[in-house]
């Protein structure tokens, strides 16, 4: 897929010491690197040419946050609530997104690479241009996406929820799950590989002997 990688001016970026997150302040142009912050609580906050390097975030509501041109490397951001978040140019190199809420997100250009995301929430999102690519995902939540184009490469979404998310050229064939909730509506014109047949005959009700 053809993305839109984050345009970083890194020689003009500068240190970045976050003690607390406050709503509504504005980041540009900063490197944000080894801090660890929990129980954060704010709103509206947006970063722009950021790099955010071994950063931990937990046990926090960050709603309505804006990232553009943006990229996270080696950072946790698991169980954090990101809800209703804009994210253009973005990417995230070997994060963990266990169980975080990105739901009713709008995301253009995002690229995640060798991520831990299980159980994550991304229901009700806006995705247009999004890769997954070796991620792992599994329980994770695509269901009722406005969907314009995504992508797994290599990922493992066993058990991940997809209802309501239309799939046609949808192309799973080289992904790793045993089963995935969704119906048989939302898989027509997705693209499977033989071995993964047998898990979506189950779905039309039909037994293999």
């Amino acid at each position: 897929m053809k993305m839109d990688k984050p345009k970083i001016q890194e020689q003009l970026l500068e240190p970045e010491t976050i003690v607390f997150l406050e709503s509504k302040v504005e980041y540009k142009h900063k490197l944000i690197e080894n801090i660890m912050l929990d129980q954060q609580e704010a709103s509206k906050v947006s970063f722009e040419n950021v790099v955010f390097r071994h950063v931990t975030i937990s046990e926090s509501t960050l709603e309505q946050f804006e990232f553009t041109d943006v990229r996270f490397e080696h950072c946790d951001f698991s169980n954090v609530n990101l809800s209703g978040a804009f994210m253009h140019r973005i990417e995230w190199h070997n994060c963990k997104f266990v169980g975080t809420d990105f739901s009713n997100s709008r995301l253009q250009n995002v690229n995640f690479l060798h991520g831990l995301g299980d159980y994550s929430n991304f229901r009700f999102a806006h995705l247009k241009q999004v890769s997954f690519s070796e991620c792992t995902l599994i329980g994770a939540d695509f269901a009722y996406l406005a969907l314009q184009k995504m992508e797994f490469i290599q990922c493992n979404i066993d058990q991940a929820s997809m209802t309501g998310t239309k799939m046609k050229d949808f192309d799973l064939s080289d992904c790793q799950f045993d089963s995935l909730v969704l119906t048989m509506e939302d898989l027509n014109g997705c693209v499977i590989s033989p071995h993964q047949a047998a898990t979506f005959v189950g779905l039309m009700g039909i037994i293999i002997k």
